[in-house]
């Protein structure tokens, strides 16, 4: 199993974008179509944790289902942003790349460049 999961829909512009910028940077990675393949509830909010936003934040609100369910004009809490999700994963932002106990939504798909950079450290010690 790789170390890099990436959860995405294959016609998406950014999906394609970040599968092109891992496999040119030889990164091994998972890619989950999560329409065909769809991510279980206790993994979407597992996946929510690790980004550390809102589910709200992570909700896709210009597309059309989101308008054509009225979602705008409603309050709903996390666990109903699950079900929903589960139901209509088109609502999901996306692609979500996931690394270890971290995970950002990749847009634009360039930010996977920093994702996978690894920490800066310096070898001089501190001043005291």
């Amino acid at each position: 199993m790789s170390e890099i999961t990436v959860y995405q829909k294959p016609t998406c512009t950014t999906c394609k974008e970040v599968h092109q910028i891992l496999k040119e940077s030889n990164v091994d990675f998972e890619a989950v179509d999560y329409f065909t393949d769809p991510i279980p509830k206790s993994k979407l909010k597992e996946l929510i944790q690790k980004i550390g936003l809102p589910i709200e934040e992570l909700i896709r609100k210009k597309d059309q289902l989101y308008l054509d369910l009225k979602l705008n004009q409603k309050k709903l809490t996390e666990n109903q942003w699950l079900d929903l999700l589960a139901i209509y994963p088109d609502l999901l932002q996306r692609p979500i790349v996931e690394k270890g106990d971290k995970a950002i939504v990749a847009r634009p798909a360039k930010k996977i460049r920093e994702f996978l950079a690894p920490p800066v450290t310096s070898d001089v010690p501190p001043v005291a």
